[in-house]
């Protein structure tokens, strides 16, 4: 039964609510973290919902703490996108949609089993899932989807599914072929506009040489210099048939580049679809998530020992890292549009401080000594404070890695002035970055780590945050051999400019 809710005093509290009947809840009371979509039964509004024990000191679960976060944001950004954009749940169920229309349609057929797992879960409340009109061919290894609207109007898309195992989703990116069919077509004209030009060039040329036969039998007198004339003629006629060949085959070369092109910036669009939703789902919200449940432990331990001081002091932190995952959501739904708000002089020391306490679980689980050499002078800088955060945290964690399984690992953190802006590395003794990928770190989806044990996207995250402040981020080699992570940023000093945050 739930004891205490942020909505105590709303008409809708949960105080007095049983969510047994949640995945979410069965898990975290089974000692682990529970991840849920689904329709709050009690507020009827959608969000995706995480779930973690609390214990007493004995290591029993004595409670359990759940945080939900709205969706309906992401989905209003996903609209404003040229691709469809949609997630269905373990059972084929869509529950987040670009398409609003689209909502809780299922794109599998609902049997009997599926629907029973459904109702048992409550995950859609009230709300009866109903099955899509939708058929789904192949051509070659382009999958394709035809959709079917309530008005009898079918749409074709090209799809491309991810499943993401850690949640039991499905990603569905569909892109339009309407429009690349409406670009076949006026590919199609030009080649077939280019080749009738050519036609009557050609006939036009048949017709003067036609008239040149006639006029040599009429003057016989004068064949030989009309026959030279002609032999003269026809070498050039010849030369501009050559000409308007080569110009006819580099035209064609052309519109095969085009054709490429065209590819790559379909392929682009649904990566960068795939790494929004990768990056907000699994890679930026587990970290402050992790932080919540080590904090949520001292509490309990804390509570016992009678010291509500600092209890009161590890809520603030708790509360403190929900507003992150807010932050995180809110710049989730502004990253298709990269709205531009001024960034805050940000001091250096504290944000540093923020990210080795959330970073700390996984520094302390490597036995890396972390020392820091922040001089005054390397005072406030032009940032965000959250991205900046978000920064250092992957920096340290990346560092934490490498540093794994050293005798004695060691991870420095530094700061200083150069000219109008500010140096802060984060360096350790690991094995480094070997030169031939060292240009290749910082793209989307490259990791030099085993499968499973990551995506790809931390160092690109970061280093488009970087850029968004005005600065740089760079890798080379560390004093002690390993890797050396500088991030530039200009100081607070300098003249301030306007960046997405």
């Amino acid at each position: 039964t739930t004891i205490a809710a942020s909505n105590f005093a709303g008409p809708d509290s949960f105080v007095g609510q049983n969510f047994t009947y949640r995945p979410y809840f069965t898990e975290a009371r089974d000692g682990r973290t529970g991840r849920f979509f689904g329709l709050g039964t009690t507020s009827g509004l959608r969000g995706y919902y995480f779930a973690g024990p609390i214990r007493d000191p004995a290591g029993t679960v004595a409670g359990i703490i759940a945080v939900k976060v709205g969706i309906d944001h992401l989905e209003q950004e996903w609209s404003a996108g040229v691709e469809r954009v949609i997630v269905t749940d373990p059972e084929g169920i869509v529950f987040m949609s670009s398409e609003r229309d689209w909502r809780y349609a299922a794109f599998e057929p609902l049997t009997p089993e599926r629907l029973a797992r459904t109702d048992a879960s409550r995950r859609y409340a009230d709300v009866v899932p109903r099955e899509a009109r939708a058929a789904r061919t192949a051509v070659g290894d382009v999958d394709l989807v035809a959709v079917t609207a309530s008005s009898g109007r079918a749409d074709e898309y090209v799809e491309v599914r991810r499943f993401m195992p850690s949640a039991g989703w499905t990603l569905h990116v569909l892109l339009d072929t309407a429009p690349l069919m409406a670009q076949a077509r006026i590919a199609a004209a030009l080649v077939i506009a280019l080749l009738g030009t050519i036609g009557m060039g050609v006939l036009s040329l048949w017709q003067w040489r036609q008239r040149e036969r006639d006029q040599l039998e009429l003057k016989e007198a004068a064949k030989a210099e009309l026959e030279r004339q002609v032999e003269e003629r026809t070498a050039e006629l010849l030369e501009a048939n050559r000409l308007v060949a080569a110009e006819v085959a580099e035209r064609r070369g052309a519109e095969a580049e085009l054709r490429r092109t065209q590819d790559d910036l379909v392929q682009a669009g649904k990566l960068a679809a795939l790494g929004r939703i990768s990056a907000a789902l699994s890679h930026e919200i587990n970290q402050p998530l992790a932080a919540v449940r080590n904090y949520a432990d001292s509490a309990t331990l804390l509570m016992d020992r009678a010291e509500p001081g600092r209890v009161r002091e590890n809520l603030h932190q708790i509360l403190k890292l929900v507003d992150r995952m807010a932050a995180i959501a809110r710049h989730l739904r502004e990253v298709a549009r990269k709205p531009e708000s001024p960034l805050q002089d940000v001091d250096l020391s504290d944000a540093v401080a923020e990210a080795l306490a959330i970073a700390g679980p996984r520094l302390r689980a490597v036995g890396a000594g972390v020392t820091t050499d922040l001089p005054k002078d390397a005072g406030p800088v032009r940032a965000g404070p959250v991205r900046l955060q978000q920064v250092l945290v992957n920096l340290l964690t990346n560092a934490a890695d490498a540093v794994e399984g050293r005798e004695t690992p060691c991870i420095h953190v530094a700061a200083r002035p150069d000219g109008g802006r500010i140096l802060l590395t984060v360096s350790d003794n690991g094995s480094g970055v070997a030169p031939a990928i060292a240009d290749r770190i910082f793209d989307p989806f490259f990791t030099t780590k085993g499968v499973g044990a990551g995506l790809g996207l931390g160092l690109s995250i970061s280093y488009n945050i970087v850029k968004d402040f005005g600065g740089d981020l760079s890798v080379g080699q560390g004093p002690e051999g390993g890797a050396a992570f500088v991030v530039a940023l200009r100081a607070a000093t300098a003249q301030r400019g306007m960046a997405a945050e």
